[in-house]
C-alpha cells in the first residue's frame, strides 16, 4: 500500500497543474514497487476530480484546466506503461475501442479518465485527444478495426457533432460496424437515444462496464 502522504502530494501535484512533479513521483513510486493502479485510483483521479470540480466553480479556469489535463496525461502514460510490463497485472484484450474529444471542444480531463480506466480494465484504447473532426474519427475506427467509438462533448455548443458522427456512419454504411457511445457534461440518455448511439455514459466506470456489456453483446 501506498504512504498515504505520498497519495496526498501526487494529487496535490496534479490539481496545481504541475506536470514535472507529477511524472517524478509516478515514476519513483512506481519504481519502489508501489501498485499503478493504487496511485491512479487513489490519487490522480480524485486529483483530475478535483481540478473538475474547481473549475465548475470557477476558480480555476481552461488555461489550467488544459495544462492540469497534460499532467493526467503523462500521470495517465505511466501507469498504463506499467501496466503493461507487468504479468501479473496483464489481462486478455476485450475489445478495441476509439475514443475522441469532438470538434471545438478542447475539454480533455474526463476522457483522459476514461481511456485510464478503460486500459485498466484489459481495453485496447485508441485516443485521438481533443478538437477531432468526425471524418477523422472514422477513418481511424476503420484503420485500428475498433469496435466501439467513444466521444466526449463538453460544451452545449460542440455535443451536435455527436449527431453529426452518428449521420456520418449512416451515410457511409458503417452504422452497424461500430458501437457508439457518448459521454460528457450536458449529454444525457435522452441525448443518446435522440442521435442513435447506442449508449451513455454517466462518468467513467459507467462507460467502462457499458462498454463491455456492449462488446459482449456484438
Amino acid at each position: 500500500m501506498i504512504d498515504s502522504q505520498i497519495i496526498e502530494e501526487a494529487k496535490n501535484y496534479l490539481v496545481a497543474q504541475n506536470k514535472e512533479k507529477v511524472e517524478e513521483l509516478a515514476r519513483k513510486v512506481i519504481s519502489d514497487g508501489g501498485d499503478p493502479l493504487e496511485l491512479m485510483n487513489n490519487a490522480f483521479i480524485p486529483g483530475i476530480n478535483k481540478v473538475g470540480d474547481l473549475f465548475g466553480r470557477g476558480q480555476l479556469f481552461l488555461p489550467e484546466l488544459m495544462q492540469a489535463a497534460d499532467a493526467m496525461k503523462v500521470a495517465t502514460d505511466i501507469v498504463n506503461d506499467a501496466l503493461a510490463k507487468d504479468d501479473t497485472k496483464k489481462q486478455e484484450k476485450k475489445g478495441s475501442v476509439l475514443i475522441a474529444t469532438v470538434k471545438g471542444d478542447v475539454h480533455d480531463i474526463g476522457k483522459c479518465i476514461v481511456v485510464s480506466l478503460m486500459k485498466a480494465n484489459g481495453l485496447e484504447v485508441h485516443d485521438l485527444g481533443r478538437d477531432v473532426e468526425v471524418d477523422t474519427i472514422i477513418e481511424k475506427a476503420l484503420e485500428v478495426n475498433a469496435d466501439v467509438i467513444g466521444t466526449s462533448a463538453l460544451l452545449t455548443t460542440t455535443m451536435n457533432e455527436q449527431k453529426v458522427l452518428e449521420a456520418a456512419l449512416k451515410s457511409a454504411g458503417l452504422r452497424d460496424r461500430f458501437i457508439t457511445i457518448v459521454g460528457g457534461a450536458p449529454c444525457t440518455p435522452r441525448w443518446a437515444a435522440r442521435i442513435g448511439a447506442d449508449a451513455y455514459a454517466e462518468d467513467a466506470q459507467d462507460g467502462v462496464v457499458k462498454v463491455k456489456e456492449l462488446i459482449s453483446q456484438k
